[in-house]
């Protein structure tokens, strides 16, 4: 059941669950918003379509909603309701049209997964093809909702659960080795986050957690590609509080309670490699809060199943994407591949939840 994936399961009871009973052969044709309506559409969970491209919209009882895009598993809208207000809905994510994307046939920005398989060092990074499908649904009266993805990429099965709360949502992977090899993976939770303006934008939670200067793992939901995250910007005069990024490879201590996200920057909080090797070793915290003191708002980030946490800043690059600013950031595993061994599976999450209410 999707629900196993997480460490929190589905209220109960009134668990209902939607599952297509199609052979393999047909489950390709499951793609038209009214086949995958009369298979898996209840209560809170809509198909539909924009551009050519299945959607599914997900809709709690208090008003909260996320939409996902089923091909690429793109999460392009979080609105989850943060005041008792009518209308006291906010929009998390930042997300470019394809217009503004490059030329791009796909939106940026959202929350995508990243999952590439470095099996090989002597090969190019192998990202892996994820062309995902509808597997099931799990509901609970609107107030809980999930949708299960799945795709098989080699001798990988891959599935890949959004979930929806009414102060919460959550995205989970599980991958399962089929093979007679081990397989090592490179991967990451990567959400965009939206704020009123950038110098209203912090994070706190990462005190006294190491960390270095390194690109993002590429993906095709990047706005900013590895390359122009690492290009350095002054952080002008009066930037008093400002620190210079130090080069790749040299680790710092994060000293400071809060992380003021005016200034461009694009890091890793993690355990260096090195102390991953003693018998015990610090792990960077698992949450963390982005602050909006523009919209006097913040959102826990819950890592589960990963490593590491990625951030990164546009800096005045973002007056590029329109008046907003954002930033990036997630849970990961990017500087220790993770191994999953033959007949074995590896599953982690991202939880993002609010006490704004």
């Amino acid at each position: 059941m999707a629900s196993s994936l997480l460490p929190f399961s589905l209220p109960k009871p009134n668990l209902i669950k939607a599952s297509c009973s199609l052979p393999p052969t047909a489950t390709s044709t499951i793609s038209t918003p009214e086949t995958l309506d009369q298979k898996f559409g209840r209560k809170g969970i809509k198909f539909s379509e924009s551009g050519n491209v299945p959607l599914v919209e997900l809709t709690v009882r208090n008003g909260s909603s996320l939409r996902l895009r089923i091909p690429d598993g793109l999460v392009t809208s979080y609105k989850p309701k943060v005041n008792w207000k009518d209308d006291g809905f906010e929009e998390v994510l930042y997300t470019c049209p394809a217009a503004v994307s490059d030329s791009s046939a796909n939106p940026k920005g959202g929350i995508g997964l990243i999952i590439n398989d470095v099996s090989d060092p002597a090969s190019k990074l192998s990202p892996l093809p994820t062309q995902w499908t509808v597997k099931d649904v799990d509901s609970d009266a609107i107030d809980a909702l999930q949708v299960e993805l799945s795709c098989t990429s080699g001798n990988l099965d891959i599935t890949y659960v959004v979930s929806l709360y009414p102060e919460s949502m959550a995205t989970a992977v599980l991958v399962n080795n089929n093979g007679r090899k081990p397989v090592s993976l490179t991967s990451a939770m990567l959400s965009h986050f939206k704020f009123k303006r950038r110098g209203g934008a912090a994070i706190q939670g990462l005190k006294g957690c190491s960390y270095c200067s390194h690109p993002p793992l590429s993906s095709p939901f990047e706005i900013l590609s590895p390359a122009e995250a690492m290009i350095t910007e002054s952080p002008g005069w009066f930037s008093f509080d400002s620190k210079s990024e130090k080069k790749p490879g040299s680790w710092t201590v994060q000293d400071d309670p809060y992380i003021m996200l005016k200034n461009k920057m694009s890091r890793i909080y993690t355990a260096p490699p090195t102390e991953r090797l003693k018998a015990f070793y610090d792990t960077p915290p698992s949450k963390y809060e982005t602050i909006d003191q523009g919209c006097e708002l913040f959102f826990r980030v819950i890592r589960i199943g990963y490593e590491d946490i990625y951030l990164s800043t546009p800096g005045s690059l973002s007056e590029k994407y329109g008046k907003e600013y954002f930033i990036c950031t997630g849970p990961a595993s990017m500087l220790v591949p993770v191994v999953v061994n033959p007949g074995e599976g590896w599953r982690a999450a991202q939880v993002i939840e609010h006490d704004n209410l």
